[in-house]
This record gives structure tokens, sequence and C-alpha cells, in this order.
């Protein structure tokens, strides 16, 4: 229970208040905010939070808010950009977009009896007073270069609002709107429990969590989450438990204790930029009111293996708020019962699948994204899309890398929903490389004037057909079941060959150059900031794999025991532990002739071949994998 009154705390201030004497009104109305931050987001997605006090802040607000204040851009993930000689970054306010108030619930300030409040002021990155850096700043550069060339092509093109309803022309349009929301998945759990596999898998497969009514502090913070996040104006949709989780069970102290549940929360859309920027808040809240109630929140994509991770399916749509007052969506056809999408709404999809493998460097920049994209688990593995297996049946494929969302009595609500993204996805860049992909697409597409029946066969193309942009060997479209009804080998083929690994990934960006060249065209994706991303994202691909999983798996190794005695084996016993050990030296044991699976990554690593440590790495997850279920069974055979 929020035991203060939220009745007297400031949460936002919108962008209409953002004029130096507004802001300094509501600030001494509200003493319970002490702190002003100036939130800037770098390469790495981190974010900058110092704490200005507030009455320095207004004392000289009008050169803040004008020039805003310098930091030291080599401690931050700028790599390439910013150097210990070359260090100057200064972050300048935004002005255009909602401030929001982030309460530390575990100081109350004996003046206000309120929570001690930081009003955080999103901030672009500028390098040495010569560019924009920074993934926040590049999906706004990103964004405004889209709607500049779209309206280009669609004036150019008048064709295409035969096809759309409400508009006529180019010229009825005020302003595009680029609209995107994000659904939060997250696991919380008691400190220091860690999940029973086969308990955990257990309870999905009987679908005993997803859905059901939420217990104790659980229950408890989930509604104080949703009421606060209310309270900032995000529209909250909907909060429940998901896929994952065991039942908690209730302690001697009165307390659920052993909790390990998955939850998802879901808010309103918003512009694409405050809709990244709404996304950093709500992860705030809810880590800050869990870990008041004693829970521990992570937003890793997968914290527990053989079971289900955690997405954060990205909902990216387009629409024009026309002259009369009027919103339309661009995707959506002009006879929702006669077209699945507008040509804009096909060309967007068709630019992201077209485009997606550089895209996907930043939708998967983890060892933890990996290990939640494997076939089985709700997680999409491959370049394929779904629209419904008929005009009057939408998709409802989960096993698509992206999927048509339509509702035939509510055309704005025409969208797609990317569903490979995870809780540590950088939105910012997401958004940024899908929008310029979604704009390549748009615009092969008007180029060549097609229809919607057109497009329509165009995206149901099978492997070898030729396509005026897509490609010839390649499917995009399926209705069934991707993990079901086709092979590993007939899904490499049709849907393309997923990378596995962190640098397979990364290695797009030069396997792809004409594909690169979409996400960085007209210079908004700057190629120096290409170059950081690359960096920042191999650093720390190289370093969790050597310092951290390495070890980790070596202790795993030295865990897998002998158990059984001289006098209570059986010969399978005997059989099993011969096996483990087995895979146990392969993996771990080095001699003076042979070095271990783990001894070549590292060596790899240092030997700056990633290539080798990348094959490595999947040898040794294939060969842990082996070891984990080896082991169960015979651990299960012991009296």
């Amino acid at each position: 229970m929020l035991e203060f009154d939220l009745d007297r705390m400031l949460f936002t201030i919108p962008s209409k208040d953002h004029s130096p004497e507004k802001v300094v009104e509501i600030l001494s109305e509200h003493p319970e905010v002490s702190f002003v931050s100036l939130v800037g987001i770098d390469i790495g997605g981190h974010d900058t939070d110092e704490k200005i006090p507030v009455k320095l802040f207004v004392s000289d607000i009008e050169k803040v808010l004008k020039n805003g204040v310098q930091t030291d851009g080599s401690s931050v993930a700028l790599p390439k950009i910013a150097a210990l000689n070359n260090a100057k970054v200064d972050l300048i306010p935004d002005l255009d977009c909602n401030w929001y108030v982030d309460y530390n619930l575990n100081n109350i300030s004996g003046k206000t009896d309120l929570p001690v409040g930081t009003l955080r002021i999103p901030a672009y990155l500028v390098h040495n007073d010569e560019f924009s850096c920074g993934a926040r700043s590049t999906l706004h550069d990103s964004l405004e270069y889209f709607k500049s060339e779209l309206m280009k092509e669609l004036k150019a093109h008048p064709y295409v609002f035969k096809y759309i309803a409400g508009a006529d022309s180019a010229e009825d349009i005020e302003k595009l709107i680029i609209t995107s929301a994000t659904e939060l998945e997250f696991w919380v759990k008691t400190p220091d429990d860690k999940g029973d596999r086969e308990q955990l898998f257990t309870a999905q497969v009987l679908k005993e969590q997803y859905w059901k009514r939420t217990y104790g502090e659980v229950r408890t913070a989930l509604e104080d989450t949703l009421l606060m996040l209310d309270r900032y104006g995000f529209e909250v949709e909907m909060g429940h438990k998901e896929v994952g989780g065991v039942k908690a069970k209730m302690g001697n102290s009165g307390h659920y204790d052993h909790v390990m549940e998955q939850l998802e929360i879901d808010w309103k859309y918003a512009d694409a930029l405050q809709a990244a920027d709404n996304e950093n808040q709500v992860k705030y809240v809810v880590r800050d009111i869990f870990t008041m109630h004693g829970l521990d929140v992570t937003f890793m994509a997968k914290p527990f293996d053989g079971v289900a991770g955690s997405g954060e399916h990205t909902h990216l749509g387009l629409a024009a708020k026309l002259k009369n007052g009027k919103v339309i969506s661009l995707f959506a056809p002009e006879d929702m019962k006669k077209h699945f999408m507008s040509p804009l709404g096909f060309g967007a999809l068709m630019g992201v699948l077209k485009n997606y493998e550089v895209i996907n460097p930043f939708v998967s920049s983890s060892n933890d994204a990996f290990s939640r994209l494997k076939p089985g688990y709700e997680a999409p593995v491959c370049i394929v899309t779904s629209l419904g297996r008929s005009i009057n049946e939408p998709s409802r494929n989960r096993t698509v890398l992206v999927g048509l969302i339509r509702d035939p009595h509510n055309p704005l609500s025409t969208r797609f929903e990317l569903r490979a993204p995870n809780p540590k996805s950088d939105t910012y860049f997401v958004l940024a490389a899908s929008y310029m992909a979604i704009l390549d697409g748009i615009k092969a597409v008007l180029a060549a004037e097609k229809d919607p029946e057109e497009l329509e066969k165009s995206i149901s193309k099978k492997y070898g057909e030729e396509d005026f942009y897509l490609e010839k060997d390649r499917e995009y479209r399926t209705e069934n079941d991707v993990f079901v009804d086709f092979t590993e080998e007939e899904r490499t083929r049709l849907f393309g060959k997923a990378p596995a690994t962190v640098w397979e990934n990364l290695t797009a960006f030069d396997r792809y150059p004409e594909k690169l060249a979409v996400i960085t065209a007209g210079g908004v994706i700057k190629d120096i900031v290409i170059d950081s991303y690359r960096e920042q994202i191999l650093s720390q691909w190289k370093t969790e794999l050597h310092d951290r999983l390495i070890p980790q798996t070596m202790d795993f190794i030295r865990n897998c025991k002998k158990k059984h005695t001289d006098d209570d084996f059986s010969d399978y016993d005997i059989k099993n532990w011969l096996e483990i050990d087995k895979i146990r030296h392969e993996l771990g044991k080095t001699s003076i002739s042979e070095k271990s699976l783990l001894t070549r990554a590292k060596d790899a690593l240092d030997d700056g071949d990633y290539d080798e440590a990348s094959s490595l790495q999947l040898q040794i997850q294939k060969r842990v994998a082996d070891l984990t279920e080896l082991y169960t069974v015979y651990k299960k055979n012991l009296l």
C-alpha cells in the first residue's frame, strides 16, 4: 500500500508547461521535488542521472533549458565518439516531451511527509557542439527524416489515396503521427530464491499461471504499480500474470515466500519518441514499487533456462492528422472488409521484413537475448509475418517475427507487432532502425504504384518467385505454426538463417551493406553511431562471455559431482556418470595435449578471433544442455 498522499504529489510536467516561468511556478508548488536530472541515453542504452538541487536549477533555469549541462562523455558508453582526450558532451533538454518525476519511495521528507522526488528531463547528447549522438538523439533524427521524406513521397504519388480512407491527397494532411507502444514482461521473486527448473517447466506446460489471480505481496505491488502509473498519465490498459512462474506459499511470517512469477504490464501508445521515454519511466516505477514490497525485479530476457523468457513486443503505427482535425491510420485500407492494409501498410511491413537483418543487431544485443530466442518458447526466430487466414480472420499467429494487428471496426488500431524485442532491447534504436526500414518499403511500393491486391500477392510470394522488392529465394508470409509445420532446414531455406550469437548478429552490418544503407539513409543514423554501437555491443558480448558466462559454466561443471556411493548404485548410474564425466572434461578440463572448450573459447576471445569464439559458444551451450539433462536423469535415479 502506498502510504502517502498521491494527490499532493507532482508526477508529470507536460510539454505545454515548459516555459521557464511555468516550470518555476510548478516546482515552487511542489517542495517534494528536491532535484532535477537531465537524462541522456548513451549508445549502450544507459541513461544519465545527475542530481541538481532544485534551488540551483531554478536560479539558472533559462541557461540550463537553452544550453543544457556539460558532462564527461568518456565515462558513458560512447565508444569511438568520446575519448579521454575528446570527452566534451552536453546534455541538451528536450522541451517537446513529457517530463516525469522519479520518487525515492524509501526516502520520505520530514518537511512534506512525501517521498523525495527528482524531475527527470529527457535530453539529447551533443558531442563537441558538432552532432547529436546516443540512442535518443538517433531516434529523434530518424523520425524527423521519416516524416519529411514520406510527405515528399505522398505528394509525388497521389494514386495511393484511392486506398486510404479519409484523405484525398497529401494536401489534406496537417502532420504525420508516428505511434508506438511496448508491452513490458518481467519476472519478480523473493530475494535469493532460485527457480526450480522442473517446477517452472511443469507449471508452464500445465498453464497454471497465465492470467491467473495474483496473491499477497505480488498482488499488492502490481496494484500499487498500476495506480502509480496512471498518476503519470500513461493510461494503463492491463496488468496480469504471464505464462512463467510457480505458486507461492504462505510462510510462518504470514507473508508469501518463495515467490517466482512472471508479469506483464501494458499501457497506451504514444508518439514514438515519447513511447520510448515512457518505457524508461515505467521500468523505474515497477522496480521501485516491487522492491518496496520486498521483491526483486528482473528485466532480463531469459532469467531462467527451460521456461518462457520475457519479451517486449513493440508496436509500430503510422497516422495522419488532417487539416479538418480528424486522425486517420495510414496503414489501414480504404475498405477494411476488402483489403488487409493500404499500400503504405504493405510497404511498411515489407520494409521491416526485407531489412530485418540490420534491425536485429539493435533488437537482440546480448547473450541473454539469444537465450530467449529458441524454438518452442513463443519467441520468434524467423523473418516471417502473418496477416490472417482471411480478411475476416485476424492473425493471432504467435510464432512469427512481426504480425499485423487490425480490427475491422477500428481502422485506427491498424499496426504491426514486432515480437522479437525483449525488456533489455534499446527501444530508441529499435524504433529508429524499424522506421527507416519502413520508409524504404513504402518508397518502393509508391515508386511502383502497387495496389493492395498486387502487394498481398508480393508478400505471399513463394520461394524462387521474382518480386519487385522482396528477395527471390525467400518467403515472407505464413499462417502456419513456424515451429511445428516447418523443419529447421525448411525454416532456414524459406525464411533465412537466424543468427545464434551476438557476434553473428553484429556481422550483419558487414554482410548486408545494401540493407545497412537503408537504415543510415540521409545520414540520420550516422556511420560513427553504427561503429560506436558495434564497438559497445562487441565489448559487452566478449566481456560477459569471458568474465561471467565461462566462469559460471565452470562452476556448474564442478557442481555436477558424483552422487552415488560404492554400495548404492546400478549399472544405469555407472553408465550415466561415465557420460557425465566425459562431458565435464570436454567442457572444462584442459590437459597438456588438449584444451577444453571453455579454455579454447577464452583463448579465441583473447586473440580477437570472434568467429571461432562464437562457434565455440554454441558448442558450449549444446554440451551444457546435454550435461544438464543427463545429470538430472542421473540424480533422479539415486535413492
